[in-house]
């Protein structure tokens, strides 16, 4: 029976002639050897040139990769050997090889040799360790040396094909050939080795346009290929799968079966005469040069032929070998994620067709091989032949003694191994699929029938690639090219509408045999279910599992890997690569089965589940829970503060996300707090948690608010201290404090601002500011300094500097007494306002006496009276409780008495005088003591908050304070 390949395009590049094509072992690289002197590489994943060199003027016959070293190395018509470091393009040496074309170069796996043939008729062997020298010549042929090729099975013997007919076997080490084979009648062009153990095959491709298979340790041909056209170009055994390529001058490549011999497939890309190939071991990639170009091809699917039992039981194919390896025998042993398992391979035997797929039934008793259009089942202990027969598919039901096979269209079903059911399907068979109902793929859509009746239950219009159901029948995943659908499988619609089959089944089957429960856009590989959890490998190396409708990233995979299967008393998931490499993840079966509880609404077994999941992996479910919908329960099961914290502040439980933001000391937290608390009014917790993360706008808003002159007081000290500047200057002026407002600006350096500051308020402090000015501004600009006027020395610049000190002074009580929010309405703002009208015709003593009446009046009006707070309801979590406030503190009052209250100030009595009365305490900002000990920075600038004094209206925020 055909192998029925898969071949798949992945690289075509239009070139000049490509005369050697070469694949690097760990990247996806192809290089391209050009008649024109030049070399490529091409990526084939990205299908793109990545790099381009140019050897010499003269044809390139041969090249290769030296992946340990990095290099490149060609062999041209020149007769000299270049070697190139494919990273930097540099050339690393080059050398005369030969007298003649260079036509072949080969890499000893091993050792650091390289063997070179050539039109001179010779054959050399070079050490690059030894700066390139020639260790040995092998000399026998009397024609072109065309292809070597090094024996994998034995690294110290090549083979080499000449045009004098003949196929010779070396040593490496002897002079002679130790043997010769004869039988083209033509010269030969290529040779190759068959990489299995299990036969001493090579295969030579000659101008006779003959494929012939010989076996090198009997010296006979084994069987002679015809088919091609024109001469025989480039033969080789396929490192993975049971072929033979050739490849020849009438622009085809055939495929022949290596065990049978028979032609597989015939390609034909249409760029005139093949020239050379080359596959890579543990790849189905092969590269082929042609006249116009070269491309890359891959056969069949990488997926290893593999499968595990539910005990742990592996068996896997290697060629035709079937091999054994068994996970309990690795103990205890902790292993990490991804590491590499040391399992013990052991043979089991060989097997007569060549395995494409391996899969146990249900029950893990029997194993079936699938290949060359047969299977057979043998049984898992010993590899007994139990059953066999022709098939292009075989799946297993769910019942462990029944399976299907599909021959061409028709599909047969069998039971304790004797057929019991045959039928063709009305729709077609192109592919079939076990499980809890019977898949048949067609033009159509997929069909499921029962096993027994095999009645159509439900046909879906969708092309499936593979179909997996869970072990209790109930769930159901198809996968396509593009996405996957989860469905849910409902046995007892299905009974229903079986018993009434007139009304509610249709052509298309019972429409309510399946709910569908999502569709996910991933491409996935490989698939196995664990309970209501579907875990996959998709096609960007994620390891991931379903369940509810969320996906779960495992972990990022480095390369493909492949289920084998989840042991649930290891709690490990296992995974293959396609060389066949084991690796485990640890997977706990608890965590699975708490998410399958939740989704199915089951919160008994869900609780009882739960005190068997580590700590460590609480999170992980809290994680779940809270996609869900449940944050409730994911606040209790997570272990982590700061998933905690945002569950709490999510669902408005304060109590406990103040606990986390104690426990933390984050600034983020505090400030999420804060607004949680601010929403659900409750402004005392709200204002700690401002003051715990230093959010001083946030603070000035709540103060101003909440017209709390004690927390006002407090925040513009603490924000002059943090270098919060234009909060500090809000918030002092918003008290009526110009004095520490004036300050601010002086000791910041701001002098201008300064003085125009108390030229609108102060006037009593302009000659102080304008000296501190004029000193500082000498330094940089002396003339500009000297035109700065100082109201002590030019009081004709400065008419009414005397009223505007009375006005100063005699608003200076009534500035410095906060009144209540609720005497706005009452109160004329200070553009309705003209205090020198007032003033004008009022001597000092009637100036006095007004300001003492208005003292008394403010004392009166502002009178200690507490406020209560406004009122606020107890978190929701925690009725009985409140959040406590910081010690230091003491609740917000409406209207505190400011400090002078107690103690009034008493203005000074003016002095009839024709200069301005100017204070007589001025020093220089460095050595005033303040009662508010300020740590300010130089550049005002960059420290003033978001807005700079300069943009700072004092004027209107006088008019909108007052």
């Amino acid at each position: 029976m055909p192998l029925r390949l898969d071949v798949k395009r992945t690289l075509s590049a239009r070139s000049d002639r490509a005369k050697a094509v070469d694949l690097h072992p760990t990247e996806p690289w192809m290089l391209v050897c050009l008649y024109n002197g030049n070399c490529h590489v091409w990526d084939h994943q990205r299908q793109t040139l990545i790099k381009s060199f140019e050897v010499t003027d003269l044809p390139v016959r041969t090249g290769c990769f030296v992946a340990r070293k990095n290099w490149v190395v060609t062999g041209s018509d020149d007769m000299m050997i270049r070697i190139f470091n494919y990273n930097t393009l540099e050339k690393v040496h080059g050398f005369e090889a030969h007298s003649d074309y260079l036509r072949c170069l080969q890499v000893h796996p091993t050792q650091p040799y390289l063997v070179s043939s050539s039109d001179d008729m010779s054959i050399k062997l070079w050490d690059w360790d030894k700066k390139w020298q020639c260790v040995q010549t092998f000399e026998g042929h009397t024609h072109y040396v065309m292809q070597i090729c090094i024996n994998p099975k034995d690294n110290n013997q090549f083979a080499s094909a000449s045009l004098d007919r003949t196929i010779k076997v070396w040593q490496l080490g002897s002079q002679h050939p130790n043997f010769t084979l004869e039988g083209h009648d033509k010269g030969v062009n290529c040779v190759d080795y068959f990489h299995g153990g299990e036969k001493p095959y090579l295969v030579s491709g000659a101008d006779d346009r003959l494929v012939k298979i010989w076996d090198y340790q009997n010296k006979t041909c084994v069987k002679t290929l015809d088919g091609h056209a024109q001469n025989v170009s480039s033969v080789l055994f396929h490192p993975e799968l049971p072929i033979i390529l050739s490849g020849s001058e009438d622009g085809t490549v055939r495929i022949w079966h290596a065990n049978t011999h028979r032609l597989e497939s015939t390609l034909n890309y249409g760029m005139e005469r093949v020239w050379c190939m080359s596959a890579l071991k543990g790849s189905n990639n092969i590269g082929i040069g042609y006249d116009e170009g070269s491309i890359m091809v891959k056969f069949g699917r990488e997926e290893p032929a593999m499968s595990m039992d539910s005990s742990g039981k592996i068996i896997f194919a290697k060629h035709s070998e079937i091999l054994q390896a068994n996970l309990k025998n690795l103990g205890d042993t902790e292993y990490k994620d991804g590491e590499r398992l040391p399992v013990a391979v052991k043979e089991m035997g060989s097997c007569e067709i060549y395995p494409q797929t391996l899969s146990h039934n249900p029950n893990g008793r029997f194993v079936v091989v699938c290949g060359d259009g047969e299977y057979i089942i043998y049984t898992a202990m010993a590899l007994r032949n139990k059953s066999f027969g022709s098939a292009q598919e075989f799946v297993w039901a769910a019942d462990s003694s029944e399976y299907a096979v599909r021959d061409g269209s028709k599909v047969k079903i069998f039971k304790n191994f004797k057929e019991k059911k045959s039928f063709k399907p009305d729709y077609g068979a192109e592919g079939i699929f076990g499980g809890a109902l019977l898949g048949v793929k067609s033009n159509s859509g997929l069909c499921f029938f029962d096993w027994e009746t095999q009645e159509l239950i439900r046909r879906i219009d969708i092309q499936p690639k593979n179909v997996f159901w869970s072990e209790n029948g109930e769930m159901c995943c198809i996968t396509t090219d593009e996405s996957y659908f989860i469905l849910k499988y409902v046995p007892d619609n299905v009974t229903a509408a079986l018993e009434n089959k007139e009304e509610m089944i249709t052509e298309d089957g019972i429409e309510d045999a399946f709910d569908v429960l999502g569709e996910i856009e991933e491409i996935i590989k490989t698939g196995v279910w664990v309970g209501d959890c579907f875990i996959y490998t998709n096609s960007v190396n994620r390891l991931n599992y379903y369940v509810g409708g969320e996906i779960v990233t495992v972990s990022h995979l480095d390369k493909s890997m492949y289920l084998l299967g989840y042991i649930p008393k290891d709690n490990h998931l296992y995974l293959t690569d396609k060389d066949l490499n084991v690796v485990s993840y640890h997977l706990l079966l608890s965590v699975l089965e708490y998410q399958t509880a939740v989704m199915r609404k089951d919160f008994d077994t869900a609780k009882a589940v739960l005190p068997t999941i580590p700590k460590e992996q609480r999170n992980r479910v809290a994680h779940f829970l809270e996609k869900q919908g449940f944050k409730q329960q994911a606040l209790h099961v997570s272990c982590d503060p700061e998933h905690k914290f945002e569950l709490a502040v999510q669902i408005g439980d304060l109590r406990v996300a103040y606990d986390i933001a104690v426990e933390a000391e984050s600034e983020q937290k505090w400030k999420h707090l804060a607004e949680l608390a601010i929403q659900k009014c409750e402004f005392a917790l709200a204002q700690e948690c401002l003051y715990r993360a230093q959010d001083y706008a946030g603070l000035l808003l709540l103060a101003s608010c909440s017209g709390d002159a004690q927390t006002m007081e407090k925040l513009a000290i603490d924000a002059a201290k943090n270098g919060k500047y234009n909060v500090a200057f809000l918030a002092f002026f918003s008290l009526g404090r110009l004095e520490e407002c004036l300050e601010l600006l002086c000791k910041s350096n701001r002098l201008p601002e300064a003085a125009f500051l108390a030229r609108t308020y102060l006037p009593s402090q302009v000659p102080r500011i304008v000296k501190l000015w004029k000193e500082d501004l000498a330094k940089t600009n002396k003339k500009a300094a000297d035109s700065l006027a100082d109201p002590t020395q030019y009081g004709n610049l400065f008419p009414d500097i005397q009223e505007a000190i009375r006005a100063e002074t005699y608003l200076r009580p009534e500035r410095m007494a906060l009144r209540p929010a609720a005497d706005y309405s009452a109160l004329s703002s200070n553009l309705e306002r003209n205090v020198l009208e007032e003033l004008a015709g009022k001597s000092d003593e009637e100036v006095t006496a007004l300001m003492a009446q208005t003292e008394q009046m403010n004392l009166k009006d502002t009178a200690p009276q507490p406020r209560a707070s406004p009122p606020s309801s107890p978190p929701p979590s925690t009725p009985q409780q409140s959040i406590p406030t910081p010690s230091n503190e003491s609740p917000p009052s409406a209207a505190p008495a400011p400090e002078s209250q107690s103690e009034p100030v008493k203005p000074p009595s003016p002095t009839p005088q024709a200069e301005p009365a100017l204070p007589t305490d001025i020093e220089p900002p460095q050595e005033r003591k303040d009662s508010i000990d300020l740590e300010i920075g130089s550049d005002f600038d960059d420290d003033f908050g978001d807005q700079d004094v300069d943009d700072l209206d004092l004027d209107d925020l006088d008019d909108d304070l007052s």
